[in-house]
């Protein structure tokens, strides 16, 4: 089955519109090194940068059953200009800690809305064979978002203030606002047929009752997602401990995400090639189990590479998204994939908000090496859940 070309043109926009989100949500755990030395404790700064994951937790779900009802087209265009609304209200407020925060937390509910809708405008222009790879790229927008926010937010903080760095989340937020509203068209969906009489319609047939396939797959993203936000959240504090300066350390964190996402490709790509999504992700959690007890003993060893390591590590702990992400689409199938991904990201912001205090706490009583250790047994507690078979609508 041959690929539309209107397909790419669609997937183009949908990283570009995710990764705009990311960038705004992103930006508060990068200031956290500026909040910390302005006298914030370190948990405090947790809780600030969990903010906006905290927004998108509370708004996926009803973000998916509005995309279900409306189509995508309304909820990416209309979700990011109030995202930009909420970047001018955290400019306003940038001098108050409180006000920001508050501002980051409505960020996150508006810029939840592109999540479940662009993952559906990926499953329903792509062929089934072809999805891996195009979640794979798609699945490229938040790290890419996260090296937007690691190479300007800490800079331009550093030397101009916070509001210096909220110039391109705006910028970036408001123009694709008006390039989504112009740009996307709903995917074709099969039509809702009436069922006969006495018969139950299976077209709007509530996948999660039919089978634990999708509610294991959540449980199982929630626990590999702890080590991912664990990194980005924390790895830049990490390199400053280790004697790093914030800039660099902060590019370092941007190009460990560039090079995740890359990594995001090749293992939807893979599990095109596999026919298999729960496969390749066996793998991956096994994976991540391995490089977060490298990092905790390269936290002990105090390594000279640990550069190095942390690219790993990121591009490792970033990999399963996009897997578990088509897995969810294809098993809820297309009445029903935008409120199964809105409930698959949040599960995962739940477990990501409570990474910020969390592990800050963590670090400020065990230190990172422990820290890492314990984050590192998730992954392994993820593997028997990970179901043996697909399964799917196509």
């Amino acid at each position: 089955m041959t690929t539309p070309r209107r397909a790419w043109t669609m997937l183009a926009l949908g990283v570009a519109a995710q990764a705009a989100g990311t960038l705004v949500v992103s930006a508060p755990a990068l200031l956290i090194p500026h909040l910390v030395a302005q006298g914030m404790p370190l948990a405090s700064a947790g809780l600030f940068a969990a903010a906006p994951t905290i927004g998108l937790v509370l708004t996926l779900i009803a973000w998916g059953a509005v995309t279900d009802r409306v189509g995508e087209r309304v909820v990416i265009a209309g979700g990011l200009a109030l995202t930009t609304v909420t970047v001018v209200a955290a400019w306003l407020s940038a001098g108050n800690p409180v006000l920001l925060g508050v501002a980051f937390l409505a960020a996150g509910m508006t810029s939840a809305s592109t999540n479940a809708a662009s993952g559906r405008v990926v499953v329903g222009w792509f062929p089934k064979e072809r999805r891996g790879l195009a979640m794979g790229i798609r699945q490229m927008s938040q790290p890419l978002g996260v090296t937007l926010a690691a190479v300007t937010v800490p800079q331009l903080t550093e030397g101009s203030g916070i509001r210096a760095a909220l110039v391109l989340p705006f910028v970036l937020s408001a123009v694709l606002t008006v390039l989504c509203a112009a740009g996307i068209v709903d995917p074709p969906r099969p039509a809702r047929t009436a069922p006969a009489p006495g018969a139950a319609s299976t077209t709007a047939a509530n996948p999660y009752r039919s089978s634990g396939f999708l509610w294991r797959v959540h449980a199982v993203s929630v626990l590999l997602v702890v080590p991912q936000f664990t990194l980005s959240t924390y790895g830049l504090v990490w390199l400053v401990g280790l004697g790093w300066s914030t800039p660099a350390a902060g590019l370092l964190v941007g190009v460990s995400q560039f090079v995740g996402a890359v990594g995001r490709i090749l293992v939807g790509a893979w599990s095109d090639r596999a026919r298999s999504r729960v496969g390749p992700l066996r793998v991956v959690a096994v994976s991540a189990a391995a490089v977060m007890g490298v990092m905790a003993l390269v936290d002990v060893s105090h390594w000279a590479a640990a550069a190095v390591f942390l690219l790993v590590a990121t591009s490792v702990t970033v990999a399963d998204n996009g897997l578990a992400y088509t897995s969810v689409a294809e098993a809820a199938g297309p009445s029903w994939s935008g409120r199964a991904l809105g409930t698959q990201n949040t599960g995962q912001f739940l477990a990501a908000s409570a990474v910020g205090p969390g592990v800050g706490a963590l670090v400020g009583t065990l230190g990172f090496a422990a820290s890492f250790g314990l984050v590192a047994v998730l992954p392994l507690l993820a593997l028997p859940l990970v179901p043996r078979t697909d399964r799917s609508h196509d």
